[in-house]
């Protein structure tokens, strides 16, 4: 899958204007990392297509045979405890947790996280990564700080308010800053392959 990834420190984007945007362009498969990029996503191709259809058809007759709770697809947007925006290529919540939500909620980009995920990682996914760590570019603590700060502000609450709904959800600090630092790492090492393929000449 092509990914495009846009540093928007200087551009907020409300929840609302977040899916607006996703509206407009439903040609393109948006969401937004913990630390406030704006990540671009091509439809995928028929291989994957065809295993996500059976990933989903596996998920929803058993839930169905259990009729514990729902089944999403990756067409769906859920805003995460972190400030990210995610749609996992399946994703299913328990009856009594989807319900609690406020029928607006629901409707929109639900502020939950599924019980269950499944992600199709593909084989560049897990290369860039590995890459990115072996590239010897580094995320310093501070980088990770001013980022776990974003997530807080995205979310009107103070970075303690945050690491308490973190451990409320389950997610330990330590995790949430290292899901962050690789977040960051593989944008930082995407941007410098971007930046090695562009070049700039005198005009004529």
């Amino acid at each position: 899958m092509n990914v495009l990834t846009l540093n928007l420190d200087t551009v907020h984007f409300s929840d609302d204007q977040f899916y607006e945007l996703c509206q407009r362009n439903q040609d393109w498969q948006f969401e937004r990392s913990a630390s406030g990029e704006l990540i671009v996503m091509a439809p995928v191709g028929g291989d994957s297509g065809n295993q996500e259809a059976g990933l989903i058809t596996d998920v929803e007759i058993w839930n169905r045979q259990t009729q514990q709770g729902y089944v999403f697809s990756s067409s769906t947007i859920f805003k995460l405890p972190n400030g990210a925006n995610r749609s996992p290529d399946v994703a299913w919540i328990r009856k009594d947790r989807w319900e609690a939500l406020a029928p607006e909620q629901r409707r929109k980009i639900p502020p939950i996280a599924p019980d269950f995920v499944i992600e199709l990682r593909s084989a560049t996914d897990k290369l860039q990564l590995q890459e990115a760590r072996l590239s010897g570019l580094q995320i310093d603590e501070s980088a990770i700080d001013n980022a776990v700060q974003g997530v807080a502000q995205q979310n009107q609450m103070t970075v303690d308010e945050l690491r308490r709904r973190l451990a409320a959800d389950g997610v330990t600090y330590a995790k949430f800053r290292d899901g962050l630092r690789d977040e960051l790492l593989v944008n930082r090492f995407r941007q410098r392959e971007m930046e090695g393929r562009v070049k700039i000449t005198d005009a004529d």
